[in-house]
């Protein structure tokens, strides 16, 4: 019998504290980093919060309902990418378009005027070298007290889940992709 088998009989441990903000980071190769922040946004606009999206591959010509949504809501929402980098006709454009977009959470990030950003998507251009991770790391270090920031995407380098207070990795197990399936609209996006 595992831990996971029995409920809890004890309170959590004394001494924890309330911190000012907090930043996640979703990461891993399975379904849900996106979906796991956006949840996280609904539960933030009730509290009252401002909160502020901006992704990184998706561009404005998508139309999917977490950002419809999310507007509705009076999310902030910025879809500054330009699709996929194996849809990219040009991947010097592409380059410059997740640097520009990194510019603008920068600015976002540092403004004072959100309680919680979502930096959707933002591991890849990371990764890839189109966004220096040391900025990035000085920008969360240096963000306002009360901004919680969600990192999502897949491959977080090591960095950014060391800075994070909250790293989950989300595992695939099986995914309906490798038996052929093509991304469905009101499940995948």
């Amino acid at each position: 019998m595992t831990t996971q088998d029995v409920p809890p009989t004890e309170a959590p441990p004394t001494g924890h504290h309330r911190a000012p903000s907090l930043v996640l980071v979703n990461t891993g190769d399975g379904k849900g980093k996106s979906t796991a922040a956006f949840g996280t946004a609904l539960r933030a606009i009730a509290r009252g919060w401002k909160v502020g999206v901006v992704q990184f591959l998706k561009s404005g010509e998508w139309k999917v309902g977490e950002e419809d949504v999310g507007r509705r809501l009076g999310i902030d929402w910025w879809a500054l990418g330009d699709g996929f980098t194996w849809d990219s006709d040009d991947i010097d454009e592409s380059e410059a378009i997740a640097r520009e977009a990194w510019l603008s959470a920068k600015t976002r990030i540092g403004s004072d005027e959100y309680d919680l950003l979502i930096l959707d998507e933002v591991t890849y251009p990371i990764n890839w070298g189109w966004i220096d991770i040391e900025d990035v790391l000085s920008a969360i270090a240096n963000r306002p007290s009360r901004l919680n920031l969600i990192l999502t995407g897949r491959d977080a380098p090591t960095a950014l889940i060391e800075v994070a207070d909250t790293a989950t990795e989300m595992k695939k197990m099986k995914h309906a992709f490798d038996q052929g399936v093509m991304a469905r609209r009101g499940i995948d996006f």
